[in-house]
């Protein structure tokens, strides 16, 4: 990949010409200039070298609702290690204030809107052709989350949404805040009791984030205190090796892959991890993950009690104590768990145990 030494500056002439020049990803290209993706956008608003960026309101319940009507679509979700797309229909929006869902036909999302700040319609000329997209980012003008439109698409409806939510901000600059630090393993030994007894009375995986809090320590923290059986660290290495059991198996699994402001979940089974340099890939029909295998650093099997039985996870984690990922069994509206994933994660973690 060639490399672009270009200077750091938020200019929007500065940065118009460096992405015409570039031949990084503008995620790449966003981080080499030591400025946001959406600085790059703002930059375009308007119509520059091919294309044309609008700024739109970006809170979900504008935008969400309103996708369903456009069919199919891609849903982009994405943090600093993987990348998510997800091809479907943006059904069954659910607001709330806190949280939101959207549980639609294979895009099954969950929404954080105060971290949904910055929006922008955009119309780019690539070489398989024009290519429509929401693009929302947060504060620190981050990407939260993508929706583009497939390229054989109607526009028209597409462009309608655009004009609705367009804000009439012209401006080609963007004011943004620092972006929040990651927060590394919280732990306090005083507790580690009171963490397990409070973890064994758990009924809801959603329970357990609010335990955390309650403690004042973080999940990363919690599974370096608790320990076997409720957390079990296996090494770095064993989370791309569970990747590829998973396409070998067929075993049905569900991938959350997430930021601050946008979790995307995706069910089902898997076909076959294709490596690229330090990326391992899924690349199924409807469904393509791109995770950076280099950037994990710990690796934890995970299981929490809940009403309908264990919830088991295998979680990775950045270097900095970021998570990365997590992979829950496959659920149904009767257990949170399926025997396949159940003997797959317990055969799994025998043998990484009888490997070290």
């Amino acid at each position: 990949m060639a490399v672009n030494t270009l200077p750091q500056s938020t200019d929007p002439a500065t940065l118009r010409q460096a992405q015409k020049d570039a031949t990084l990803r503008p995620r790449d290209l966003a981080d080499q200039l030591g400025v946001s993706e959406a600085h790059l956008l703002a930059a375009r608003t308007g119509q520059h070298d091919g294309h044309s960026v609008t700024r739109i309101d970006p809170h979900p319940d504008r935008l969400m609702p309103a996708l369903e009507k456009l069919g199919p679509l891609m849903a982009l979700t994405r943090n600093d290690s993987i990348v998510s797309e997800v091809t479907g229909t943006y059904g069954g929006y659910r607001a709330g204030d806190h949280a939101a869902l959207v549980l639609g036909d294979q895009i099954d999302l969950r929404i954080f809107p105060k971290h949904w700040v910055h929006g922008f319609a955009v119309e780019a000329e690539t070489k398989q052709g024009l290519r429509r997209s929401f693009q929302i980012f947060d504060a620190a003008g981050d990407a939260i989350h993508k929706v583009y439109l497939p390229l054989d698409a109607d526009p028209t409806d597409w462009l309608v949404l655009r004009d609705q939510l367009a804000t009439g901000n012209t401006s080609d600059t963007l004011d943004t805040a620092p972006r929040e630090a990651i927060e590394d393993a919280i732990t306090d030994a005083d507790k580690v009791e009171k963490l397990r007894s409070e973890w064994d009375a758990l009924t809801d995986t959603h329970q357990f984030l609010m335990l955390t809090r309650k403690l004042r320590i973080n999940r990363l923290g919690a599974y370096r205190m608790a320990g076997e059986p409720y957390a079990r660290r296996l090494p770095a290495a064993a989370f791309g090796q569970l990747l590829t059991a998973m396409g070998d198996t067929g075993t049905p699994a569900m991938i959350f892959v997430g930021n601050q402001g946008c979790i995307q979940i995706k069910s089902g089974s898997y076909g076959a991890v294709k490596p690229m340099g330090p990326w391992l890939n899924y690349l199924d029909p409807g469904f393509d993950m791109h995770l950076r295998n280099d950037h994990v650093a710990e690796v934890w099997v995970v299981t929490k009690p809940t009403r309908r039985g264990p919830a088991v996870s295998v979680e990775a984690f950045d270097a900095k104590g970021g998570l990365i990922t997590q992979i829950f069994g496959h659920r149904t509206a009767d257990v949170d768990h399926n025997g396949a994933w159940m003997d797959l994660v317990a055969g799994f973690a025998t043998a990484q145990e009888a490997a070290e």
